[in-house]
């Protein structure tokens, strides 16, 4: 076990990401997520709480990409999912940290190509969006967890290794053309992509700083995830502002935190 510690860190700390290579989360708990996943998709809210603003509504066009921010405020399936120990458990390995706090998610549904169009993801780091809500050296960094098969068919994250150590860079496009974009790394730093490969309940996590996005599903089935926005006790918002992406960090019904020594 402790081998396997010191494995998942080293590997979280040289290349910015780590894959489970086993799923993490149990079968129940990955057939709860999807059933909430579906409900909020239909605007079913078990909670009588809506959604924050999100990129996907109820009724948009089923063949867009379907982002919903802050699901487990609408879905108690949703919660029991996104904040199971396990994620919490494993993040504590990987960066050391004491606690670890949920402080955003985000449902993300990423329909097969149709021929009319196939959503993308574009080459990203997520701090880039991050930037305006907290203190630059705060520790943060994302759980992405699998609730289908991801192969290459689906469209998997694809991670640029070791990019986080490149620094904030002006190259950030979420809703950009995947196969269009053209990441420019420093002089002299490789660039190496790896892709998340997962099964149902596997789990990934990245650096805050590290280049990722996706292509196309061309599966034939829909790509089903959460994103698991995670900070340890190394974090501070922005001048100590509570506000956007930070606004509910001490509301521990819809931010729990995971992890505790």
């Amino acid at each position: 076990m402790q081998a396997q510690k010191i494995s998942a860190r080293t590997s979280y700390e040289n290349d910015g990401f780590y894959l489970t290579p086993q799923p993490i989360i149990p079968p129940d708990i990955i057939a709860r997520g999807i059933a909430g996943m579906d409900a909020v998709r239909r605007g079913e809210y078990d909670t009588g709480v809506a959604p924050q603003p999100s990129y996907w509504n109820p009724g948009d066009d089923p063949n867009k990409l379907c982002k919903i921010e802050m699901p487990q405020t609408s879905s108690s399936d949703v919660m029991a999912l996104v904040s199971h120990p396990a994620i919490g458990k494993l993040a504590a390995e990987i960066t050391g940290a004491k606690w670890v706090q949920l402080w955003w998610v985000q449902l993300l549904y990423k329909p097969s190509a149709t021929p009319t169009g196939a959503p993308t993801i574009g080459w990203h780091q997520d701090f880039h969006y991050w930037q305006p809500t907290w203190e630059d050296d705060s520790q943060l960094f994302t759980a992405w967890v699998a609730l289908s098969d991801v192969t290459e068919e689906t469209g998997p994250m694809k991670f640029v290794r070791s990019s986080h150590k490149w620094g904030l860079m002006d190259q950030s496009d979420f809703y950009g053309e995947f196969e269009k974009m053209q990441l420019q790394a420093p002089e002299g730093a490789e660039s190496t992509q790896a892709s998340a490969v997962l099964p149902p309940g596997g789990v990934s996590f990245h650096d805050k700083l590290v280049f990722h996005g996706s292509g196309p599903n061309v599966s034939g089935a829909p790509r089903r995830s959460f994103a698991i926005h995670l900070r340890t006790e190394k974090s501070a918002p922005r001048d100590g502002v509570r506000k956007g992406l930070t606004a509910f960090i001490d509301n521990y019904d819809f931010c729990p935190v995971i992890y505790s020594e």
